[in-house]
């Protein structure tokens, strides 16, 4: 069995089908699924989700791009609204500085009001860095020092020493598609050397469709492709690469209770 780390179904592009991609997901291994929190003020949406499948579970926060949105969101909000059993994870929240949907003081106090959250809760904050590694690391050492929180860097496309720096600090590396592009031997390079302890597989669906269906709408039954890259990656089997990643996710999110066939 695999778990889907990270993925959005509720996002429109799944809105006439959702039933038969979380079927599609089970029927490909893929036994339990978490769909991310992109605006807090949407988070009914998500959960209602969550509820409506025994394998989805939620997180709950506040994407970079839609920071400048919800700077009313206090950790205290987060803290609140994660005690709903569904609820697993904190975020996504971090800093995007490709695009810059939002100014990059808004997005790094709400980097920090998530890190409160994921601090004081103990869930796991799901981190968002594109083009911010130097900012990010700076972010994590600091509020680090005040008090360690776990987190995991999803999709992780940046450099070396944002992961040195993420797993030094007790984080996770989570891989998606990406993983499986042609023009990624340098993060092939970098999921070699990250301990195997601290390594999860995404979709981040309904975007960054692995090979061979890289330029089609993403789901969670195809990070098994990604998995397999992985396992290719680090010379294993598909078989402990799913076993290896599994018990990583159920380590980092530890509210969530192992599913029928998710191992020990």
């Amino acid at each position: 069995m695999l778990v889907d780390s990270h993925c959005h179904l509720d996002f429109p592009d799944f809105a006439e089908e959702r039933a038969e991609i979380v079927a599609r997901a089970r029927e490909a291994g893929v036994g339990a699924m978490v769909t991310i929190s992109t605006r807090v003020r949407q988070f009914q949406r998500i959960l209602e989700i969550a509820e409506g499948f025994s394998e989805v579970y939620c997180s709950v926060g506040t994407h970079p791009h839609n920071a400048a949105e919800e700077l009313d969101v206090t950790a205290a909000e987060l803290v609140r609204l994660s005690e709903h059993p569904k609820v697993v994870a904190i975020g996504e929240a971090g800093l995007d500085y490709h695009y810059d949907h939002a100014p990059r003081e808004a997005q790094a106090a709400g980097f920090r009001t998530h890190i409160e959250a994921a601090r004081e809760t103990g869930l796991p904050l799901v981190i968002h860095a594109r083009s911010a590694d130097e900012d990010v690391a700076a972010i994590l050492e600091e509020e680090t020092g005040k008090g360690a929180f776990p987190f995991v860097l999803h999709c992780f496309s940046s450099g070396r020493r944002l992961a040195e720096v993420g797993v030094a600090l007790g984080g996770y590396i989570s891989f998606s598609g990406i993983l499986t592009f042609r023009n990624s031997a340098e993060l092939r390079a970098i999921a070699a050397d990250i301990p195997r302890e601290r390594l999860l597989v995404e979709t981040d669906a309904p975007y960054l469709a692995p090979v061979p269906h890289r330029g089609q709408r993403n789901e969670p039954a195809l990070v098994v492709h990604t998995a397999s890259v992985l396992a290719e990656t680090l010379g294993v089997s598909p078989e402990e690469i799913a076993a290896i990643t599994t018990d990583n996710f159920y380590r980092l999110f530890r509210k969530m209770p192992r599913l029928a066939g998710q191992g020990a």
